[in-house]
């Protein structure tokens, strides 16, 4: 039988050292591992929303970290405006929602939580399911922000992605998880 191995680096309670500091990230050095931390507390929210005619709201931006367009999910960063340090993730996903869909939900539910990319950052994903979508402001994000919206049929959505993804989009992989979150729900 085999002997039980420590999976915990000797290195991973080592002091941590900032190696970056910017306005939105910080890069820091804890032993031999590098990896991004986001400035705001709250991380980051995806929001899974669906129109009263069964269309998944899905956004197209260009993202200069990746030179590419994307499609996501409506989506962004938990407490990052000034005086919210404490907003919770289905406060921000309602402001998110509205701000680059033109979408309100009168019913926000927590479904799941986990890394954007554990190896790499500390930033804790939420994906919020909203319901009940009302239509009431043309979306597109903020000033700083050029956002298309797209409402997808719920039924078509995954060949809807890889066919963009055939034009040259970055998908995310996250959406696939996002729509099986809207067939299925929470887990357990």
């Amino acid at each position: 039988m085999n002997q039980p191995v420590d999976t915990i680096p000797s290195d991973a309670h080592a002091s941590v050292e900032t190696l970056y500091q910017g306005r939105w990230l910080s890069l820091r050095k804890r032993g031999r591992w590098e990896y991004a931390e986001r400035n705001n507390p709250g991380g980051a929210v995806i929001i899974l929303a669906v129109t009263p005619e069964d269309k998944v709201l899905f956004v197209e931006q260009y993202r200069v970290a990746i030179l590419k367009k994307t499609i996501e999910m409506p989506a962004g960063l938990v407490g990052d405006l000034v005086g919210q340090d404490d907003e919770s993730a289905l406060l921000a996903a309602q402001r998110e929602l509205e701000e680059e869909t033109g979408y309100r939900s009168s019913r926000l539910e927590f479904i799941h939580e986990g890394p954007s990319s554990s190896g790499m950052s500390t930033e804790i994903i939420a994906f919020v399911r909203a319901w009940d979508l009302q239509k009431v402001g043309p979306g597109g994000g903020d000033e700083s922000e050029n956002i298309v919206v797209h409402e997808v049929p719920r039924l078509e959505a995954g060949a809807w992605l890889f066919a963009r993804a055939g034009e040259g989009y970055s998908i995310d992989p996250k959406l696939f998880a996002g729509l099986w979150f809207i067939e299925h729900g929470r887990l357990g």
